[in-house]
């Protein structure tokens, strides 16, 4: 495949505008870019985020914790628009000097402590709750490994392959093929252990599968990038029989409503402040639940 070869310069220089979708938000920098306030609603937990695979995990906890009957988790998840660059206020990075969604506020005990990344929100929620994480010391085990491997491998999913394939500005082979093939390692990663599990953990649903399903369930469900055809997803039938069983549970559902933006009108929940907000849900409040 004939190409133009990029030789890389002795001293690399930020351009203002490098193309593809992210292009126009994307410094090598970090920090505040303008003042804003965060809003704040009247639970304990303050969420910030969007219905984005990272954060979709973190609602969907929260929902199963409530699910259990766990009034204390009580939350509410404020819509950060990412596009609009929404991250880069101050009241944000304060919280998350790292700019990136989910961020949240446990403010329980009297006092505030910001979590961000969001498989330290889920650590940090399963353990405060002893919910959905085991306490056998071997499954304990397996359960973080399993999430830690999301956590690692979660970027060349998106931020390698689907950036390269969806996002970039130019195509090429060399990137693509990369990250495809990493992927497509991972999902049968993930297909050979699910042949003889339940859930990832065994028989026991864990925050190990509500962070790998927003990601790797969307993969095989044909909702990630538009790329299931390309991957050919259709051959991971134990990844795919796992994806249903978990998009079954109410939680889930309703989890991955909050803060979404795209979609038909009855997914999404922008802002989600109480439990009836899924049912009150109209057309003229979809965007007005602050």
């Amino acid at each position: 495949m004939a190409h133009v070869s990029y030789v890389p310069p002795r001293v690399w220089v930020w351009e203002n505008e490098n193309g593809g979708q992210f292009g126009g938000i994307n410094r090598p920098t970090a920090g505040a870019r303008f003042e804003k306030p965060l809003p704040v609603g009247t639970h304990p937990f303050q969420l910030y985020s969007l219905a984005t695979p990272n954060g979709v995990k973190v609602t969907i906890l929260f929902e199963e914790l409530l699910e259990l009957g766990i009034k204390e988790a009580e939350y509410d998840a404020f819509l950060i628009e990412i596009m609009e660059g929404d991250q880069f206020g101050s009241g944000f990075v304060n919280i998350n000097p790292n700019s990136k969604i989910p961020v949240m506020v446990d403010r329980s005990n009297g006092h505030e402590v910001p979590v961000f990344e969001s498989g330290a929100i889920l650590l940090y929620l399963a353990e405060k709750f002893n919910a959905f994480i085991p306490e056998e010391p071997a499954k304990r085990a397996q359960c973080l490994s399993w999430l830690f491997w999301q956590v690692g491998s979660g970027p060349f999913l998106g931020g390698g392959f689907g950036h390269f394939y969806a996002y970039a500005p130019e195509k090429y082979q060399y990137p693509i093929d990369r990250f495809a093939m990493e992927v497509k390692r991972q999902l049968d990663v993930l297909n050979r252990h699910l042949e003889t599990n339940t859930y990832v953990c065994g028989d026991d649903y864990t925050i190990a599968d509500m962070a790998i399903w927003p990601w790797y369930g969307a993969l095989v469900d044909g909702k990630l990038y538009e790329a299931a055809e390309f991957l050919q997803v259709d051959g991971y039938h134990n990844v795919a029989r796992w994806s249903r069983e978990i998009g079954r549970r109410k939680a889930v559902q309703r989890g991955k409503m909050v803060n979404r933006t795209w979609g038909e009108p009855s997914e999404q929940l922008r802002n989600r402040h109480d439990a009836s907000d899924f049912e009150l849900r109209t057309q003229d409040k979809l965007g007005d639940l602050t």
